[in-house]
């Protein structure tokens, strides 16, 4: 019988963050800079929310939107796992709760790597090819 592997063979490693007194605008450009969607929000480096680009965007849809900074639009305390989390536990809660992205963050606090929607959708087709490739 095969164990669920852990959510660290499968995240994003050191993921891209951003300080919570950072502007929307600078947080955007990051994003479309490293093609990516999440960004785990840190204050001191701590953990403190995770903000994604459909959050500014619809913030940056509101006048006087210029003056926000992601601490005005994150989402506060987000879902996060140790890297020793089992998979299937992960997607199970993401899936459950409709959340976008798990932070996986060592015992310590330290932000070690994101397991993403793209990241699941990664996994979902490595086992869609193991499963159906033997049956051709």
């Amino acid at each position: 019988m095969k164990t669920t592997p852990k959510i660290q063979k499968h995240m994003t490693l050191m993921p891209h963050t951003v300080g919570k007194d950072i502007s929307l605008k600078k947080a955007f450009e990051m994003m479309r800079e490293n093609r990516i969607r999440h960004l785990p929000v840190q204050d001191g480096g701590h953990l403190v929310g995770v903000i994604t680009d459909r959050d500014i965007k619809f913030a940056s849809s509101f006048e006087g939107s210029a003056d926000l900074c992601v601490e005005d639009v994150m989402t506060p305390d987000p879902y996060k796992v140790s890297p020793d989390a089992l998979l299937e536990e992960v997607v199970s809660t993401m899936a459950e709760h409709k959340y976008g992205c798990a932070i996986v963050e060592q015992g310590n606090g330290k932000v070690v790597g994101i397991f993403t929607e793209v990241d699941a959708l990664r996994v979902l087709s490595e086992v869609l090819k193991q499963t159906f490739a033997h049956s051709l």
